[in-house]
C-alpha cells in the first residue's frame, strides 16, 4: 500500500542531521506502548518461539561448518548454540555488531586448537547462504512498487541510510582507502599474511565440498529461514498488520537492508523508516515496526544471557567481552613449522 506519511527531507544544504529518524523512532515507540492492549499475545508468543527455533536451527548449520573445519576435535553443539544466541541478543542492543566479536571468542574457546582467523572465516560461510536468499528476496521487493530504490534511501529519514547513501563519494573513498591500506599491510607482512590465509582457508573448507555444503549447511539454514518467515507472519498478525506471503517477504527485504547498517542496534531507525515507506504510516504499522524489534531483542537478550551464564559461566555480556579481549591480547600462537595453524 502507498505510504501515508511524508518522508523527512535532509537538512539545509543537503546536510543530514545525526538525529535524523530519532523522532520518528520515538513516535513509533509511543504507538507501540499505546497499542499494547490490541496485541494478539498468542500470535506474539508463537512468532517469538519460531524465531528462537530459527536461531537454533541456524546454529546447527554453523555447527556443521565448525565440524568440517576441525574434523578431529570434539565440539559440543550446545556451546555453539550458546555462543550463537548470546551474540544475536547482544547485537540487538549494541551497535556495530559487537556481539560478533564475542561470538568469535566464545566459539574459539569451545573448539580445541582452533584459531581466530579460521573461526572468523566460518562466519563467511553463513554469508554465502544469506546472499543466495537475500538477493532474490530484494529483487522481489524492488518489483512490488512500494519498496524504495537505493537512490531514495538517503531521503527516508534514517541517519544510517542518509549518511551512507547521501555521501556516496565519501563512502566509496573510505572503502577504497581501507581496501588499499589492507593490501599494503599484507604486502609489508607477507609471511604473516600467508599464515593468516592458511588459517582462513581452514575455516572455509566446507565450501570446497559442494555436496556437503548443500546437505549440511545450505539446506539446514534454509529450514531455519522458513522458521524465520513463519515468525514474521505471526508477528505481523500479532500487531494487526496482517500476515501474507507478500508482507512477509517485504519484511524480510527490510531486515536484509537494516542488517547492513552498522550504526544502530539491529538496524533500529532503518527498519522504522522502511516500514513507513513500504506499509504506510498507520499506528498499527508504527507499533509493529518497533514491537517486533523490541520483542525479538528482549527475548534473544534474555535467552542469550542465560546461555552465557549456564554454558560459559559468565555473569554478564561485559565480562564475556572483557575475557575475549584479554584472551586475544595474550595469545601468541604461531603456526606450526609445516605452516599449519597452531593454537592461536
Amino acid at each position: 500500500m502507498p505510504p501515508a506519511t511524508a518522508i523527512p527531507a535532509p537538512g539545509p544544504a543537503g546536510v543530514v542531521s545525526p538525529l535524523a529518524g530519532v523522532s520518528e523512532f520515538l513516535d513509533a515507540v509511543g504507538d507501540f506502548f499505546a497499542s499494547l492492549a490490541q496485541v494478539d499475545f498468542v500470535a506474539l508468543v508463537i512468532g517469538l518461539t519460531c524465531f528462537i527455533g530459527y536461531l537454533t536451527v541456524r546454529s546447527r548449520g554453523y555447527f556443521n561448518v565448525i565440524r568440517a573445519a576441525y574434523p578431529t576435535e570434539t565440539v559440543q553443539w550446545r556451546r555453539i548454540w550458546g555462543a550463537y544466541i548470546a551474540a544475536y541478543g547482544f547485537n540487538n542492543v549494541i551497535p556495530a555488531r559487537g556481539g560478533d566479536v564475542m561470538k568469535v571468542f566464545l566459539v574459539k574457546s569451545s573448539v580445541p586448537r582452533s584459531t581466530y582467523p579460521a573461526i572468523t572465516a566460518t562466519m563467511f560461510v553463513e554469508a554465502v547462504f544469506d546472499a543466495t536468499i537475500a538477493i532474490p528476496i530484494l529483487i522481489f521487493a524492488f518489483t512490488q512498487g512500494v519498496f524504495p530504490k537505493p537512490p531514495e534511501f538517503a531521503n527516508l529519514g534514517a541517519f544510517d541510510l542518509s549518511f551512507i547513501f547521501g555521501n556516496l563519494p565519501a563512502t566509496f573513498f573510505v572503502v577504497t582507502l581501507v581496501a588499499f591500506g589492507s593490501l599494503v599491510a599484507f604486502a609489508m607482512l607477507s609471511e604473516r599474511a600467508r599464515r593468516f590465509w592458511i588459517r582462513v582457508r581452514q575455516g572455509l573448507v566446507i565450501l570446497r565440498d559442494r555436496r556437503r555444503f548443500i546437505r549440511e549447511v545450505w539446506l539446514v539454514l534454509f529450514a531455519g529461514y522458513l522458521l524465520r518467515l513463519t515468525a514474521f507472519w505471526f508477528l505481523l498478525e500479532a500487531f494487526g498488520v496482517g500476515g501474507s506471503v507478500r508482507n512477509v517477504l517485504l519484511v524480510h527485504g527490510i531486515n536484509a537492508v537494516a542488517a547492513l547498517m552498522p550504526f544502530t542496534p539491529g538496524g533500529a531507525g532503518v527498519q522504522q523508516a522502511f516500514m513507513v515507506k513500504v506499509f504506510g504510516g498507520s499506528a498499527a504499522v508504527a507499533a509493529y515496526s518497533v514491537g517486533q524489534q523490541l520483542a525479538i531483542a528482549a527475548t534473544c537478550l534474555a535467552i542469550g544471557f542465560l546461555a552465557l551464564f549456564k554454558i560459559f559461566g559468565f555473569r554478564s555480556f561485559k565480562e564475556a567481552i572483557a575475557a575475549g579481549k584479554e584472551h586475544r591480547e595474550t595469545e601468541d600462537g604461531p603456526p606450526d613449522r609445516d605452516g599449519e595453524p597452531g593454537r592461536a
